[in-house]
């Protein structure tokens, strides 16, 4: 067992724990408080004078998928040879040997979710993994979390321009994602009768992108959407709607512009990125006062890197960076740990410190939202130390 004790424990979910303690066996967090019951011949970490937090959670990026210090040779995020591409699998092209994955980790950040870029209408799936690993498949947390699909600029300008291939146009990306989810809903409902009665219905013919919409079709993950510009952001829900689809609203730039009406719709969003120049139209209106407005509204945020757009390290720089434009510290924190986790559905793993989750923790010297000289003196994952300063 490990025992962390003497620290500023911050549970997330709790109030914080001043010299508190974290007890450890292999993976799992067993006790939390005050005072734990630790055996005689645990390992212990003196945390005193430190801040003792969960790892940080991303909730949007493309680590592991586009590679640092590389060229095309580790650019496996876009499959840019057919707009409708939701049989394309995140894990496929995930490589955990990626440098900007260790940066992470070694600066707080534990979990990401990661995936497919934008440049496809539908670019398939998204995971969520623990950082430090050699082998992606036992990294895996949950796998698939969620359907990426792209509004706006990007599948405009991947497939427009002299191409003249769909979408060139905002209307031909809605009209290429309702004609794969209706095709879907098609292909479910004739592969639910069948099921139901093998008899008197006909097995569809197995088609590999339809299969692959199931899970979103089933409601078992979202439409994982992105959209920067209003417009964009309402046809994603109109969408989703008229299909009856679960849907996160992803970078949602304009997000404070419109924040009365994202909290009619309560669908969560996550923010970002920020940080860095606005180096297309449909990021002008970008600022560090969107998570402060629409949690004000009653929306659930995260804060993204979108990494490698802004290394995955940053993340605690961003989320300071909107306490700095008026978000409340707790908030901030809820945004890049619980928040981003309970929105990809691994709230009951990781994103807090709390008795049977996963033992993924960061002992800090220094407020890494608040500290620029903050330095990370221990980062544990699955109950291992990885990282020690």
């Amino acid at each position: 067992m490990l025992l962390i004790k003497n620290g500023l424990v911050k549970p997330i979910t709790g109030a914080d724990i001043p010299g508190g303690q974290v007890l450890i066996d292999g993976s799992k967090i067993v006790a939390v408080g005050p005072v734990v019951d630790a055996p005689a011949g645990a390992q212990v970490i003196d945390a005193a004078g430190c801040l003792v937090a969960p790892g940080f959670v991303e909730g949007h990026c493309h680590i592991g998928l586009d590679e640092e210090a590389i060229g095309f040779e580790g650019a496996d995020y876009n499959e840019m040879t057919d707009p409708v591409t939701p049989h394309m699998r995140g894990i496929d092209g995930l490589n955990p040997m990626d440098e900007a994955l260790f940066d992470a980790y070694s600066h707080g950040v534990t979990t990401a979710v990661t995936g497919p870029g934008s440049a496809n209408v539908v670019g398939g799936t998204f995971l969520a993994v623990k950082l430090c690993g050699k082998r992606v498949d036992n990294m895996v947390v949950k796998d698939p979390v969620a359907m990426k699909v792209a509004f706006g600029e990007n599948p405009k300008r991947c497939y427009g321009g002299n191409s003249k291939k769909a979408p060139i146009t905002r209307m031909g990306t809605a009209a290429l994602l309702r004609e794969v989810l209706q095709k879907a809903q098609n292909y479910k409902e004739a592969l639910d009768a069948w099921e139901k009665d093998p008899e008197g219905n006909k097995k569809p013919e197995f088609d590999m992108k339809l299969h692959a919409m199931l899970p979103v079709m089933r409601g078992e993950i979202p439409l994982k959407s992105h959209a920067h510009r209003a417009d964009d952001i309402f046809t994603s829900l109109r969408i989703a709607k008229e299909f009856g689809v679960g849907i996160t609203l992803d970078h949602c730039t304009d997000g404070h512009l419109i924040a009365d009406e994202l909290a009619k719709e309560q669908r969560p969003c996550l923010v970002g990125p920020t940080f860095g120049s606005k180096s297309k139209f449909e990021l002008k209106n970008k600022c560090w006062e969107t998570p402060k407005a629409l949690v004000e509204s009653g929306v659930k945020v995260a804060i993204i890197t979108d990494a490698p757009v802004i290394p995955l390290k940053y993340l605690p720089l961003c989320a300071g960076l909107a306490i700095e434009a008026g978000l409340n510290e707790e908030d901030a924190w809820r945004a890049v740990t619980i928040n981003p986790a309970e929105i990809t559905g691994i709230g009951h793993r990781v994103g807090s410190l709390e008795a049977g989750k996963d033992a993924d923790i960061c002992i800090y010297q220094g407020n890494p939202l608040a500290d620029m000289q903050c330095k990370t003196l221990y980062t544990i994952i699955d109950g291992e130390i990885v990282y020690q300063a």
